[in-house]
Parts: structure tokens; C-alpha cells; sequence
């Protein structure tokens, strides 16, 4: 008995030691990612796509979401193990052995977890911004300016809204589940097509996949998520079809190491806007659109009124469904959800919060100028 016990807290013991180098690993590559110069850059460039061409392959063979999957099976397991430890202690377990095992055990799946966001996505926070790799430079710009940029994508939205193929109630239609797999194919052509405009762009992309039960993600607020444990870009299957094809490309995006929200954003209007598909083109014009106007009304109330009229009347019913969607979720989850992702965007570098989505704004004017 006493050899049998001697060898279960080595075990432990090993549990406990291992986590502790995970967490101490990772914490020095995080300040190292933000402190020295370079090093967050190379790493996104010559490290990190090897994650994505690895991982995110492998866990790009299955259809369904495997994080998704391995979030259920982790619940069932904590659940699991602590009822264990409970009934351990009922039995007459010691308290303290007891505890001990379950924590090392908490412990190691912990710092497992901490070691993969930080190798798959919190070092790239720091790398250097796409627009730098991009020659995009923003710039202050007048509210007049701002409604010439509202005006351009209105005319846009218009002219395609009236191509899209649309259901009966006047909403985009991307099709049953078969057309939500064509999506997310050309979801990669897209960001394959940029990458030959923007180099760093370049390489391979998984497939996006649908939440199975997306509203995990309906309640929190959230269109999409880029999970960095299995290196996969996850979507709200269930939200507004307008939304779809920018939220694509707006988590493929995060593959290629550019993780700031407004950057994602504009990568998104990019590929949307310059893809074949009119669908596409659609989804980035629309929401390049929705933030553009709600910048414009802050900045001149006047010239949003003006603006807003001119938009043609078959794009009315994506604006309001997206609108009632989202209602219908509002509550106090998505309070705190919302509160959780402003924090984590700001201890990340993004001190705009969840405001830095808005950011996008500032590159679409930059590169209207620059570019257009």
C-alpha cells in the first residue's frame, strides 16, 4: 500500500511540475513576444504557419468543429473528476491526497491550454500590423470625407443587392447546408485570391466551420471565433446570411497570424469585395457599409440622413434581420460576454477594446484614397 502511494503522488508530482514548466514557458514567450524586437514578427512568419499547415490540417479532416467537440467533452470530464474526488472523500479518502490528485490533473489540462493560445495566437498579437505590410497608412479625415467613403459603399451595396440572389423574405440566400459549405470553400479561395495582392497573406487555409449549436455564440454577441487549441476558425452558423462570408474571412484572417480585430475586419472587406462571387461581394460591401455609417453618425447626423436614404430598398431586409437576430439574444449573457472580450482585447494590446472592430473604418478611408 505505502509503494502504491509513493508512486501515485510521483505521478502527481510530475502532473504538477509539468504544468508549472507550461505556464512558466509560457509566460517568458509572451514579454518576450512584446518586448523584443522582431522576435513576434519572425515567429508569425516562419513559426506559426507550420501550426496551421499541421494542426489546423489535421483537425481540418473532420466537418464539425472539434474544438466545439473537445469544449463538451472537457465539461463532461471536469464534471467527471470532481464528482470522483467527492466520492473519494465520501469513501474515506484522505481530503488532502484526494484534492491533491484532482488539482494536478486541473493543473496540467490548464497549462496545456495555455501553452497552445500562446503558441497559436497570443504571440502573434504582436507582430507587426497588416497595414504596415500592407503600405496602408490611416490618417485623420473630415466627416465629409467619411460620407464620401458612405456614398462609394452605398452605391456598391445598391449595385449588388439587386444581383444577389435572395429568399422570400428579401434576405441574402447562401443556400441550405450544402450552400454553407460552398461558402466557406470559396471563403478560402477568397483569402488565397488576396494573398497573391498581399504576400503575407500567402499560404494554406483550413476550412471554416459552423458551430453545431451556434447559439453558444448567439448569446455571447459573437459572429465567429478563431480557437488557437485546435487552430480552427469557428462561425455562428445561425446569425444573419449577410453576415457569413465577411465572418469567414474575417476568422481566416487570424490563420495568418493578424490577429487585431479592425485589421481582421478590413482583411475581410478585402477578400469579400475583390471575390467572384457576388454573394461576397455583397457581405463586404454591406458590412464595410454598417461601420462606416455608424462612424458617419457620430460624426455628422446630417450627412448619415442623407446617406441612409440613398440605400437601395432591397438591402433593407438583411439590416433588419440582422437587427431583430441580435435582439433576440440581448440579455445579460451578452453583457458579460461583451464585458469579457473588451478585457481580453485590451490586455492583449488593443486598448480601443471591442471598439477596435470600428478601427476598420480608419483603413477603409486610408485605402479608399490611397488606392480607389
Amino acid at each position: 500500500m505505502t509503494d502504491k502511494r509513493k508512486k501515485k503522488y510521483t505521478r502527481y508530482d510530475i502532473y504538477m511540475a509539468a504544468a508549472a514548466i507550461l505556464f512558466t514557458v509560457s509566460i517568458i514567450l509572451t514579454v518576450c513576444a512584446a518586448k523584443v524586437p522582431g522576435m513576434a514578427q519572425q515567429y508569425s512568419i516562419h513559426i506559426y504557419p507550420l501550426l496551421v499547415s499541421t494542426v489546423g490540417r489535421i483537425s481540418g479532416i473532420f466537418p464539425f468543429s472539434v474544438t466545439e467537440i473537445l469544449l463538451y467533452l472537457l465539461a463532461a470530464a471536469l464534471l467527471l473528476s470532481s464528482g470522483r474526488a467527492i466520492w473519494k472523500m465520501a469513501r474515506g479518502a484522505k481530503r488532502g491526497e484526494a484534492l491533491f490528485i484532482w488539482f494536478s490533473r486541473i493543473f496540467l489540462a490548464a497549462g496545456i491550454l495555455v501553452f497552445l493560445y500562446v503558441a497559436a495566437c497570443g504571440i502573434n498579437y504582436h507582430r507587426e500590423p497588416f497595414s504596415k505590410e500592407a503600405g496602408i497608412e490611416t490618417r485623420e479625415y473630415t466627416a465629409e470625407e467619411l460620407k464620401e467613403i458612405c456614398l462609394w459603399l452605398t452605391q456598391e451595396v445598391n449595385d449588388r443587392a439587386q444581383s444577389a440572389e435572395s429568399d422570400e423574405q428579401g434576405q441574402l440566400l447562401l443556400g441550405t447546408a450544402e450552400g454553407l459549405s460552398e461558402a466557406e470553400r470559396d471563403a478560402v479561395e477568397a483569402m488565397e485570391n488576396l494573398g497573391e495582392t498581399f504576400p503575407c497573406l500567402e499560404g494554406y487555409y483550413p476550412h471554416p466551420k459552423g458551430i453545431l449549436v451556434s447559439e453558444i455564440l448567439s448569446y455571447q454577441g459573437l459572429t465567429g471565433i478563431y480557437t488557437p487549441f485546435t487552430v480552427e476558425a469557428n462561425y455562428n452558423a445561425d446569425m444573419t446570411a449577410y453576415n457569413i462570408p465577411f465572418t469567414l474571412c474575417h476568422e481566416l484572417s487570424h490563420l495568418r497570424g493578424f490577429m487585431q480585430e479592425q485589421e481582421a475586419n478590413f482583411i475581410a472587406f478585402l477578400a469579400c469585395t475583390e471575390s467572384d462571387r457576388i454573394e461576397f461581394q455583397y457581405s463586404g460591401y454591406l458590412s464595410g457599409w454598417v461601420y462606416c455609417m455608424n462612424t458617419l453618425y457620430e460624426a455628422s447626423y446630417e450627412s448619415w440622413q442623407e446617406v441612409r436614404a440613398q440605400l437601395c430598398a432591397e438591402a433593407e431586409p438583411d439590416l433588419k434581420a440582422n437587427n431583430a437576430f441580435w435582439a433576440s439574444y440581448d440579455g445579460k449573457v451578452a453583457e458579460v460576454a461583451n464585458q469579457v472580450n473588451d478585457t481580453y482585447l485590451k490586455i492583449n494590446g488593443q486598448e480601443d477594446g471591442v471598439q477596435s472592430y470600428d478601427r476598420m473604418v480608419d483603413l477603409i478611408v486610408a485605402y479608399f484614397y490611397e488606392r480607389l
